[in-house]
């Protein structure tokens, strides 16, 4: 195992994840008024309504399968009765419908943006790369499932399931965990870890505020006295 697969998959995803939060905090304290997801509706509606669905039902059925998959411990899958091989194919099914979803509607969302005038002239360097790196990830990612087709035990989903599960508890081997993944694999894993890292700097920051409605939903009635 070289030094630059140690640092991709053993050292890179805490740097990553220190951007994100770090960063995320840092922009909400410093760039309140960006912290918005600068929508674009009133200068040109098209498919935004059907590119916007498709892509955020995907991409959020997609962020808590991976942390689902990723993130349960294996002993459950085997104290559940789960076979690997299983829950590889099941992974793969939901990996394939979301994914296909969300690439249809940020392509949806890509033709309406860089096919009209007024939008194109608003979009951007940001806009661009945030778009084409969720393009390119989703397209690594839809194209693991092929790779896994052809191996259909278990083993590679439970190496991935290792390597996420010792990063998250700060052990120093978890980069030997895909050491021996493929390409299409690898790819896909250090393009997600990135997007945690551009994640601060774009309008994707308005994810958080996702987390600010169920809090405001749980707030206290505020008293509005009459005159």
């Amino acid at each position: 195992m070289d030094y630059l697969h140690q640092f991709i998959f053993g050292i890179y995803p805490y740097i990553a994840l220190a951007i994100f939060l770090l960063g995320s905090l840092i922009r909400f304290d410093r760039e309140q008024y960006s912290w918005k997801s600068e929508s674009s509706q009133v200068l040109h509606r098209g498919s935004l309504r059907m590119g916007s669905t498709l892509f955020h039902i995907g991409i959020i059925g997609l962020f808590f399968g991976h942390a689902a998959g990723l993130l349960t411990p294996v002993w459950v899958w085997d104290a559940l009765g789960v076979p690997h091989g299983a829950k590889q194919v099941f992974a793969m099914a939901a990996g394939g419908v979301m994914g296909s979803m969300c690439l249809i509607g940020i392509l949806l969302l890509l033709s309406r943006r860089l096919g009209n005038d007024r939008l194109r002239a608003v979009t951007t360097v940001k806009d661009k790369i945030v778009l084409l790196w969720i393009f390119a990830t989703l397209l690594l990612g839809l194209s693991t499932i092929f790779v896994s087709a052809s191996h259909l035990d278990g083993h590679m989903m439970v190496q991935l399931m290792s390597w996420a599960q010792h990063v998250l508890t700060f052990r120093g081997d978890a980069a030997s965990f895909v050491a021996d993944a493929p390409v299409l694999f690898k790819l896909h894993l250090f393009m997600g870890m990135s997007l945690f890292v551009i994640f601060p700097f774009t309008r994707l920051v308005h994810v958080w505020s996702g987390f600010g409605a169920v809090v405001y939903l749980r707030r206290a009635y505020q008293l509005v006295r009459p005159r």
